[in-house]
């Protein structure tokens, strides 16, 4: 009895498993057939009839015709209202001829199935029309039908935590992904980080009901099947995410027309960014010009040195201070303009007119009159300093030589005046003629001063001296004095003769002794004037001159000195026959004034001076030889700077020429051999402080280099100015290649064959040369009427200001143009049109909306009133602003 009762409850309880498992086998269908049933039912919502049972309301085709009129907008064939077996075949038929007609193939499906009831048959074709109306049309990026739902399903919910969409079964029990499709459309209808994955009835009866109040998407799924199914029914699932899809496709258009206008947007305000720090760095820089050009070009020359050598420092300031920023900006400057051209060209927008006098051609004009005023004021400064500086010399020696002549002529007037002969004795007389003979000896040695005089001022008024009325004044009247003294000296001699006969030979030594002394005096103070007289020099040769003439003169003292003592001899010699003799002189010599004592006295101030104009001369050596070493130094560090950026010019002209290895490479290249080039300004600053110390000595002339500073800066800023327009080159290339999805195989190809028929290597190729590069890349540009056509279309494209010349960065963009697709400003309209509803204008409200604040407003502040018959209060012109960003018509 035990036994039978254990058979017993084994039994039944094996019944119940099967019939679980039977449950569970059958639950997929069950899920398939409700959702299809609901998904038909909200299309035949909108004839007003639905359906009940699936396979038993399409029996007759009635419904199932109106199901695909509704789905696909297109009228079907004229049904058979008759109760008949053979008019509902002929309904099914001719659904199932639609459903064929729009490249669907039906297997095993026919209408005696449907009209029979057929289950099985009849969710088939149901899902064959849901695959075709439904889901064959989604697409995402190149996939479509199922494996686009999917993608689209992935990409909305991967920001989601514990969703990770694979399939349309499993990874949708737990009902998170669900609820993650409609947050990431409408936020406000799910409250997501309050859903719980180990809850999934309560997450997919809440996305359920939202999606039936909020979206009008009605419930396809039950959460009790879907979570006690292992494997929910993937068809199911599908349709139902597909209606999903559909709900929010509208919102997809506007968002993804929404980003073409911000991306368009962007592009423009960057642009207008840049347009404009052009027009205010251009207006600054042309400002700066306008200012330094008179300061430049004033050449009203100073009176003193100082004062031209305090010009001579403010230019030196201008150079190191002033006008390398200046240099900078102004490279800078066609950088960003380069870089402008290159972006608006990218982005379809017509070319940057700089403000009326702004071009870059406006600056560069500029720019080459300002280096030409600054090159003729160095020089003016230069030579001005020179002409002071002689002018100095010239008169200080005028001022001297005009002293020691007044200081002569000093009451010589009176003397000759004076009318001692008319009472003086024979001896006296004969003693008074003597003396006359030795002052008209004394004179004429002085005329040679007076022309040195003359001369003198006679060149300074040349130079244009300042003070040249004094000095005119002053030599005048030396030389008006000298003419009386000549007349004087004339009168007193016919005078001293008229009573010669009278006179008594005077004592020959005295007169001797006159005529030696007087000569020999004047020698002494040629001597000493010629020890004190100043000189100037620039070259060690010329001091020597003056040291080696030094020399000579000292060779001189031995013999002027047994000259002096001759002279005192004779002195001596006087006075010993008058002692001998008993003879009473009368005091001093009466031929002369020149007394032992002067003689004496001068000699002694010439030995006194020959060591001070020794040591005058070897200081003045000292500092020429000074001057040479810094000539030699100067010259020793130019020698090596100025080759070296010359090699460095050749190599950046060869490297722009060559280009190998990827564009990054070339750039990453270019900018290291930039650091290389900035690292060696060190030595261009050694050569400045080297230079201003040349300056500084006020050395004009260097025989030991053929470079000068001036050349140096300008091959210095010459070699930064073309490898940063080199490195420009490149970023742009970089730019072009980017923007237009150029591959770098591509852009070699643009290279090799741009360098091919650049036979000169100068980076621009004339008309026949581009002309050939054209056929060589396929063009038909030979020489016949349509090929000249086409070539000038060409032409015009590449070369719009006709100089004759093709550059690479003007053949790259007619490449880019040629293998590339662009926005348009037909793009940009339909674009536009989405966000409008369709509608022919836009308003504030809808694109506050749909873009971004900033941009939401640039549009408004530039779209012109829309002036339309189907115009409405605040109407906005989308497409006259659209052809405006485009350059077809003025924004």
């Amino acid at each position: 009895m035990a036994s039978l009762c254990l058979i017993s409850i084994l039994t039944s309880r094996f019944l119940s498993v099967r019939k679980l498992r039977l449950i569970a086998c059958l639950r997929p269908q069950w899920q398939r057939q409700d959702t299809f049933t609901a998904w038909c039912n909200s299309h035949l919502r909108k004839a007003g009839t639905q359906i009940e049972n699936i396979d038993e309301d399409f029996r007759d085709g009635l419904k199932l015709m109106l199901l695909l009129e509704v789905i696909s907008g297109e009228r079907l064939p004229k049904p058979e209202r008759g109760k008949m077996r053979v008019h509902k075949i002929n309904n099914v038929n001719k659904a199932l001829d639609f459903i064929a007609s729009k490249g669907v193939k039906l297997v095993s499906i026919g209408a005696e199935e449907i009209v029979d009831g057929n289950a099985k048959m009849t969710l088939g074709m149901i899902w064959t029309i849901i695959l075709r109306f439904a889901i064959q049309d989604i697409s995402v990026e190149e996939t479509s039908a199922k494996e686009g739902l999917l993608l689209w399903c992935q990409r909305k919910t991967a920001p989601y935590k514990n969703v990770n969409v694979q399939n349309f079964h499993i990874s949708w029990k737990d009902g998170l992904a669900f609820n993650a499709l409609i947050h990431r459309h409408r936020p406000e209808l799910i409250e997501y980080d309050k859903l719980r994955k180990d809850d999934p009835v309560t997450n997919l009866n809440n996305a359920f009901e939202v999606a039936e109040k909020y979206l009008d998407i009605p419930k396809m799924l039950d959460a009790e099947d879907i979570v006690g199914t292992l494997r929910p029914d993937e068809k199911a699932i599908m349709t139902y995410v597909s209606c999903f899809y559909h709900a929010f496709s509208g919102a997809q258009k506007a968002e993804t027309a929404a980003n073409r206008i911000c991306k368009v947007l962007a592009v423009n305000q960057e642009n207008e960014h840049l347009m404009e720090d052009y027009e205010k760095l251009a207006s600054d820089l042309l400002e700066w010009i306008r200012r330094t050009i008179p300061w430049l070009e004033d050449r009203v020359p100073q009176k003193t040195i100082q004062e031209m050598q305090q010009k001579l420092e403010d230019f030196r300031d201008y150079r190191r201070v002033h006008k390398p920023p200046k240099v900078q900006e102004k490279c800078q400057l066609e950088i960003n303009f380069n870089t402008l051209q290159t972006k608006l060209r990218l982005s379809n927008r017509p070319a940057f007119m700089p403000s009326e006098g702004k071009m870059v051609s406006d600056i560069n004009n500029g720019w080459q009159h300002l280096e030409q005023a600054e090159k003729g004021y160095e020089e003016w400064l230069l030579n001005e300093i020179r002409r002071l500086e002689r002018l100095d010399h010239l008169a200080e020696k005028f001022r001297q030589k005009a002293s020691i002549h007044e200081a002569w002529t000093d009451g010589k007037e009176a003397m000759l005046k004076h009318r001692d002969y008319e009472t003086a004795t024979l001896s006296d007389i004969k003693a008074l003629i003597r003396k006359h003979e030795a002052f008209e000896s004394d004179l004429a040695a002085h005329q040679d001063r007076v022309e040195q005089i003359a001369a003198i001022a006679q060149e300074l008024n040349e130079l244009d001296y300042y003070d040249s009325h004094n000095v005119n004044t002053r030599c005048q009247k030396i030389c008006d004095q000298w003419d009386a003294l000549g007349s004087l000296t004339h009168s007193r001699r016919e005078a001293l003769e008229k009573t010669e006969k009278q006179l008594e030979a005077i004592d020959q030594l005295h007169l001797e002794y006159a005529k030696r002394a007087a000569p020999f005096n004047n020698w002494m103070e040629s001597a000493m004037e010629d020890l004190q007289d100043m000189f100037i020099v620039h070259t060690i040769e010329e001091i020597e001159g003056l040291i080696s003439a030094h020399d000579q003169f000292k060779s001189t003292l031995p013999d002027a000195d047994r000259e002096r003592e001759a002279i005192l001899a004779i002195h001596k010699e006087a006075q010993r026959i008058a002692e001998s003799n008993h003879i009473k002189l009368s005091g001093s010599n009466p031929y002369t004034t020149v007394t032992p004592q002067i003689i004496n006295s001068k000699w002694e101030k010439v030995q006194q001076l020959v060591p001070k104009r020794d040591h005058a001369l070897l200081e003045e050596q000292s500092k020429q030889q000074s001057n040479e070493h810094l000539r030699r130094q100067f010259a020793s560090q130019a020698n090596v700077v100025g080759p070296w950026i010359q090699t460095k010019m050749e190599e950046i002209g060869r490297i722009s020429i060559e280009m190998n290895g990827t564009l990054e490479d070339q750039l990453s290249h270019l900018k290291q051999y930039e650091r290389s080039i900035v690292d060696y300004k060190p030595n261009l600053d050694l050569l400045e402080q080297q230079h201003q110390l040349i300056q500084e000595a006020l050395i004009f002339d260097n025989k030991h280099t053929n470079y000068t500073m001036e050349h140096i800066r300008v091959g210095w800023e010459q070699l930064l100015t073309t490898i940063a327009r080199t490195i420009n080159e490149v970023e742009n290339q970089i730019l072009t290649r980017d923007a237009k999805g150029i591959s770098q195989e591509q852009m070699q190809e643009f290279r090799a064959s741009f360098n091919h028929f650049d036979k000169d290597h100068g980076g621009a190729l004339g008309p026949e040369e581009f002309k050939a590069c054209l056929i060589s890349l396929g063009y038909d540009v030979e020489n016949d009427r349509q090929g000249e056509a086409e070539f000038n279309r060409i032409m015009s494209l590449v070369d719009p200001n006709h100089s004759g010349l093709v550059t690479f960065q003007a053949f790259i963009d007619f490449m880019s143009r040629e293998t590339t697709d662009t926005d348009t400003a037909d793009q940009v309209i339909a674009s536009f049109k989405v966000l409008a509803g369709d509608k022919n204008f836009i308003t504030a409200e809808e694109l506050r909306r749909e873009l971004p604040p900033d941009q939401a407003e640039y549009c408004i502040a530039r779209m012109a009133p829309y002036q339309g018959p189907d115009a409405v209060p605040g109407a906005l012109d989308y497409k006259s602003f659209s052809t405006a960003l485009y350059g077809e018509s003025d924004l």
